[in-house]
Formats: C-alpha cells, structure tokens, sequence
C-alpha cells in the first residue's frame, strides 16, 4: 500500500482512513463501515456575508451585506451526507428518493443532531457537528462574491451557469441525484447549490451592517437556518446567499445536510458574536424575525408535494 501524504499541518487525525492534498486544498476522510466521508479544510479568511441590492433575485433578509471573519480554518465535507452514511449509522434510511449515491433527506434538524451524536460515538476524535450559516456561506462562495462561485444570474443565462454546478427545477426532474456528479467549487465542494437543503447549526435571524468575527447566530427563537437550495428550488432560491428556515422537527423531502468540523477537533458552542475592528456585532433575534422560505410538506393524491409560502 501506498504511504499516504503528510498534510501541511502535520500528521492527519488518528480516525483518517485517507488524507491528501490536491488542487482544491487539504482533505481527510473517515470512514463508518464501507462508507466513507471526504472532509475538505477550508482556511480562515474574511468576506462579505449576504447579497448586494442589484442581486437578481435578492431578498430582504439577505442584507444588509457585512463582512464576517472566520478566524480559524474548518473541515467541511465535501458532499452533503449520503444516504450511505446515514443508515451507516442509524440503521435505517428515512429518505423519499431511495439510492444509497443521493443525498439523504427528510431528516429534521432535530435528527442531524442524533446522527452527529452516534457518529461522534462511532468515530472517537471526529467531534463532528452542522456548520454555522456563515461557515457554510464562506465555503459556498468559495473566495468568490457573486450570486454563484461560476457567475450571475442574468435570466438568459442561468441555465448556463446553473446547470454544471446544481440539480435545481431546471433540470432535476423533481428528485435528488447522486452527490459529487456536478462541478465542485474552488474548495472542492459539491452541491453546495442544488439537489438538497443544508440545514445550519444557527437559529433564524436578522443580519445587522456591521463587522463581526465567527457569528453563530441568534441565542433565542424557534427556527433553524437552512441553505442552499434544491432540486425542486427555481434559480433565484440557488444562490450563495439565499437563506431558508424551518422548525427544528420538520422533516422535507429536499433537506438534508453536511457534516463540518472545527480545526481544533472541539466542537464549538454557541457564544456572543464578537466585532471586527470594535464594531457591534450582528443583531440576535429581535421582535420581527426575517423573511425566510419555509417549506411544507403534504400527500396528495399519493405522491409528495412541496407547498412554499411566505410567513
């Protein structure tokens, strides 16, 4: 066998199956049975959180735009969690689209949490947990600021842009499809747009305009962020900066998830958001919380339906 590489740091983690570096970066992997999970290091950095007010598409709640710095690195996985991991680790599979290749879905933010509570214990030192919505923003966009990592979205041209990256309403015929079959983003991520929803570690909330350093949300409300649109998502919800939430017990037929890890192995709770260069951080969850998609789910006439409608 192959002497696997040193990363850049040193000697990978005692739970990593494979580790590397490629184009994209540094990777480690871990592994729960035959299934194995690829981890992608996404470094520190500074960028600007939300959309611009020309953004096609935009939103209300996506402003005001801000700069956020996240001043340690993370790993991010590089797919959202497969169907595969899942029943890896709970041993059964609650998605609507079966196929052990998609992402899995209808799983409530609620069950992420059991799940990333059985993986910890399956793989001792992983300290896996949900991204934050900024953590998963920064790695959206990956060194880029538009309303994708490829281009705009201008009307004539989304398909154009939107096609090689996301499984989104234009082109998914109304279900999920294998992970890693579009074009990854400049960290080597796939599906960050498209085929599913990503819930986030974060409770819904307003942004506010000033800097602030490794935001984790709002401290209070019922709701948790989501992101990233879905197959059955038109293009104006599959952009980097398109926010969604949902109570933390709904489960949906185009939500799912990826794992995240911090660099320190720690899993990082919740603390009060700091400024960037003595500004006021961002505003917790005030009277009026934002406008964000939610999603319902009903039967009729024996197949799923997604009704959509604003709170």
């Amino acid at each position: 066998m192959a002497k696997q590489p040193r990363l850049r740091y040193g000697m990978p983690e005692r739970w990593a199956v494979e580790w590397g570096e490629d184009q994209h970066g540094m990777f480690m992997g871990f592994g729960v049975g035959e299934v194995v999970q690829r981890l992608r290091y996404i470094p520190p950095g500074r960028f600007l959180m939300g959309s611009p007010e020309g953004e096609l598409g935009r939103w209300e709640d996506e402003g005001p735009q801000h700069v956020v710095e996240l001043s340690e690195g993370y790993w991010l996985a590089d797919t959202p969690c497969t169907q595969a991991l899942w029943e890896a680790v709970m041993g059964q599979n609650p998605s609507e689209f079966v196929d052990p290749k998609n992402p899995v879905e209808t799983v409530s933010w609620d069950d992420c949490q059991e799940f990333v509570r059985r993986l910890n214990e399956q793989v001792p030192g992983l300290h896996a947990r949900l991204p934050s919505e900024a953590e998963w923003e920064y790695a959206c966009r990956g060194g880029t600021s538009g309303a994708t990592w490829v281009d705009e979205l201008d009307g004539e041209r989304t398909a154009t842009v939107l096609d090689p990256i996301a499984w989104y309403d234009g082109n998914s015929e109304d279900r999920t499809h294998p992970v890693g079959s579009k074009a990854a983003n400049p960290f080597g991520l796939y599906d960050m747009l498209g085929n599913v929803w990503e819930w986030c570690e974060d409770r819904g909330g307003l942004y506010g305009a000033a800097a602030v350093m490794d935001p984790r949300g709002p401290s209070e409300g019922s709701s948790r962020v989501f992101r990233g649109g879905s197959w059955g998502s038109d293009a104006r919800r599959v952009r980097a900066a398109y926010r969604g939430s949902a109570p933390p017990g709904d489960q949906l037929d185009n939500l799912g998830f990826r794992l995240a890890r911090s660099q320190t192995g720690q899993t990082r709770r919740a603390s009060p958001e700091k400024p960037v260069g003595g500004a006021a951080g961002r505003g917790a969850a005030g009277a009026r919380q934002p406008r964000l998609e939610r999603l319902s789910r009903r039967h009729a006439r024996g197949r799923t339906q997604l009704a959509r409608r604003r709170p």
